[in-house]
């Protein structure tokens, strides 16, 4: 069996095709990116606009190539060493991936912001067509706006099957592509600005650009940074407690023998641990068939709840316990 089908074999049938069809989307992308890459390294002259959206490009591979190679790690078992298995790799690649982002992007900033300060007076050479001249301008314009479209069209295939994984990397990076057509608008209009001698055109595009990775990174920091430190888990967009934390409580609350439950999520890449603590009627209501059953049942509640373990205890644990406030 290869890892990928080894990664699959514990899924739906509906969510390993998901999962099938982003690995092809993720190989697409760096197929697009690797040609665009090449394109704009040949026509980008001395425009810093078109050296900044190269990087931007460069910077793009890192989500796909560290999904794909994280998929692969993900579908080891677990060890004695690696009792909890390999899900949080997703989480150590996404942090990669933002860091990356905020370097690079912090670093083509300053570099732009002091060629704007310095009016450096960017210059773009011609070309030898056919026997004309041709200003090479034309060209960074033709390849910029021939990869407006495909980031789209990749990002919203890929917004589509986030959710159904809960993958923040996969959301992530469907989020650059969608953004991405921005970057690609700004460096057009900085190579324009150069053709109408707007010499402080290229800058400022490189500007936007810049800022556009940054606030890439500061995201995608924020969601790694979220589930590496055990907060509750979110969904996608980061905005609301994730629903699956309430159905395992509900569930476990309303079994008959329980009076009072609390529950800890832990967020591991795409999946999720539970601890669920249950004050039960009486110490002679917890029997073990109960808990065995109780913990197959919050396993199947959903794909994504990958572990439970069910204490039984006299008083739940501090943070778990409920609020004055909200009986008052």
């Amino acid at each position: 069996m290869t890892t990928a089908a080894a990664a699959q074999e514990d899924m739906p049938d509906d969510v390993a095709r998901a999962l099938k069809r982003a690995r092809t989307l993720e190989w697409v992308t760096l197929g697009y990116l690797l040609v665009d890459v090449a394109l704009v390294l040949l026509v980008s002259g001395n425009s810093q606009a078109m050296q900044a959206a190269w990087v931007q490009d460069l910077l793009e591979m890192v989500p796909p190539l560290a999904f794909l190679v994280t998929v692969r790690m993900v579908a080891k078992r677990p060890t004695r060493k690696h009792p909890y298995g390999f899900h949080q790799s997703f989480d150590l690649a996404y942090l990669f991936a933002a860091l990356a982002l905020l370097g690079f992007g912090g670093l083509l900033l300053v570099q732009s912001a002091l060629s704007l300060i310095q009016a450096e007076h960017p210059s773009v050479g011609t070309v030898a067509v056919l026997g004309e001249t041709v200003w090479l301008g034309w060209f960074m314009i033709a390849v910029l706006a021939a990869g407006l479209v495909p980031p789209l069209v990749l990002g919203r295939m890929k917004m589509k099957l986030a959710p159904k994984l809960h993958n923040k990397m996969l959301y992530a990076d469907a989020q650059m592509n969608k953004a991405d057509w921005l970057s690609s608008a700004a460096a057009i209009l900085g190579v324009g600005g150069i053709g109408m001698g707007w010499w402080w055109a290229d800058s400022v595009a490189a500007i936007v650009i810049s800022l556009d990775i940054i606030q890439d990174g500061v995201k995608n920091l924020r969601g790694a940074l979220s589930s590496l430190t055990d907060a509750v888990p979110n969904d996608l967009k980061g905005k609301d407690r994730h629903p699956l934390l309430g159905e395992v409580e509900d569930h476990l609350v309303a079994l008959p023998w329980v009076k009072e439950v609390g529950v800890r999520m832990r967020e591991q890449g795409q999946v999720f641990h539970v601890e669920a603590f249950v004050v039960p009627d009486s110490i002679d209501d917890a029997t073990v068939d109960r808990l065995i059953d109780a913990r197959h049942a919050c396993l199947d509640l959903d794909w994504k709840i990958h572990d439970v373990v069910i204490v039984p205890t006299e008083q739940l644990p501090e943070p778990l316990r409920p609020d004055p406030a909200d009986s008052a």
